[in-house]
């Protein structure tokens, strides 16, 4: 009933958000009779911020059309490369006229961005991609809003995210020869899972493995978010937070955690700091401020476009990374596409180099929890592990903006151009030696939760 409540506030808003959008203009504009009082900048001022907060916000688009490689302007195409129900897996495409610059970027890595699926859409990465772009052949889990997804389309669980990741890597293997993976923020665990689930089978695995910001062992400094998760019952996530779709969507009667109530949260996270945002944002109009009100305006275009998630997922994810710690505790099965369930051993990973990225001041993943898959993956060798600690960096800060371009990226650059190639004695590594390698300790075991079910361009990379 709650969602039926916010679409129809959302739709009776709407002529209103309208209205103040259309005052705000007329205020603004010096050959209006409005525009001639001398109020006029304050009143348009906040009809403007009165529209962006009553506005509804559609998903955003990636909009990159062309990047700078060492002054040569390359086109970029986005297209889906796999179109799945719960995702797209979507590709960028760069071309180029220069033939050396054709000839590099032919031969650079292939990456899957493996974007988070926790309320925001993939857009969130796009300062990750278009940077990527420079140095790699660039794909990204493009996650789908669940409202829109039929009711025929079937449930997504957390296995079927394991799975699609799975699916995903073996496509970049098959057009590459190998690739290597990226997981920001929730996607580290089902990254991790999925590879270990391949390194079991005797699969090709990726040649790199970078967790940046993830829950791997949610115990290690639990932030707000983590003490939530870990504190309401399995019963209180699903009788307080899941709701049907509308009828007014595609996706209607499918169980969802519906993106509204998921942004509330991250709003009572720090609500001073968004009330001083807006305020900031109103008295930088009224200066005329443009540089400052564009900031704002690109940030909340983002920040306010949520997704639903399926609930099966959602809860899910709920149990078994924040309830039961099932992947570092090791009794977690994963129901592969055949309907057998799988154990995941991180520990039966050899030859995929890992490096784990954490913010110093990251209040979503607390420090140490991305670190713990190097104790996972007690089998690769140390000198295929790395660690990074960006500081004065927060949750954000280690794949946007200005600390991930100039900190972080170079040294995911370096990482993945230095094991780009598998050294033949890794890939040898036989099985006593694994067998033989020194054991992670155990974890402790949590209490379980309850269960429930062109001009011409030619083709580069």
């Amino acid at each position: 009933m709650l969602y039926q409540i916010y679409e129809g506030q959302r739709s009776l808003m709407e002529p209103f958000a309208d209205f103040a959008q259309a005052a705000s203009k007329l205020y603004s504009n010096p050959l209006s009779p409005f525009g001639q009082n001398p109020f006029a900048q304050r009143a348009s001022a906040g009809l403007d911020l009165m529209y962006r907060l009553w506005k509804d916000y559609e998903k955003p688009q990636f909009g990159i059309t062309t990047i700078d490689i060492d002054g040569i302007d390359i086109a970029v195409h986005e297209r889906v490369e796999i179109d799945k129900p719960f995702c797209e897996l979507r590709r960028f495409k760069r071309f180029s006229d220069d033939p050396a610059t054709l000839t590099r970027l032919k031969t650079q890595p292939a990456v899957l961005i493996v974007a988070p699926l926790s309320g925001h859409y993939a857009t969130l990465l796009r300062d990750t991609v278009r940077t990527m772009l420079k140095d790699h052949k660039v794909y990204i889990t493009d996650w789908k809003n669940a409202r829109m997804v039929p009711l025929e389309k079937g449930e997504f669980h957390l296995d079927d995210y394991v799975g699609y990741v799975q699916e995903f890597i073996r496509h970049l293997q098959a057009t590459y020869g190998n690739c290597h993976v990226i997981s920001v923020c929730q996607p580290t665990v089902p990254v991790l899972a999925a590879v270990s689930l391949m390194a079991s089978r005797g699969e090709k695995t990726p040649l790199t493995m970078t967790m940046m910001g993830g829950p791997i062992d949610a115990r290690k400094s639990p932030t707000a978010v983590n003490n939530l998760a870990m504190n309401k019952s399995y019963e209180w996530f699903e009788n307080n937070v899941i709701y049907r779709v509308p009828t007014n969507f595609a996706g209607a009667g499918r169980r969802v955690y519906p993106g509204f109530l998921q942004h509330t949260g991250f709003v009572a996270m720090n609500p001073d700091r968004h009330m001083t945002s807006h305020y900031d944002y109103f008295k930088n109009l009224i200066k005329g401020d443009d540089t400052s009100t564009e900031a704002h305006r690109k940030f909340y275009d983002e920040y306010n476009a949520v997704l639903d998630m399926d609930a099966d997922y959602y809860l899910e994810t709920i149990r078994i990374v924040f309830q039961e710690f099932a992947l570092v505790n090791g009794n977690w099965d994963v129901i592969n596409d055949k309907g057998k369930p799988e154990r995941v051993k991180p520990e039966d990973i050899t030859t995929t180099a890992h490096f784990t990225i954490e913010g110093e001041l990251d209040d979503i993943s607390g420090s140490g929890q991305t670190e713990a898959a190097h104790g996972l993956c007690y089998n690769v060798p140390k000198s295929r592990q790395k660690h990074l600690e960006v500081k004065g960096a927060g949750h954000y800060g280690i794949f946007s903006g200005r600390r991930w371009r100039d900190q972080v990226y170079p040294q995911v650059r370096d990482f993945i151009q230095q094991f780009n190639e598998t050294p033949a004695e890794v890939k040898a590594l036989p099985k006593p030696a694994k067998a033989a390698a020194k054991k992670a300790p155990a974890a402790k075991k949590a209490p379980v939760a309850k269960k429930a079910t062109q001009s011409r361009r030619t083709s580069a990379a």
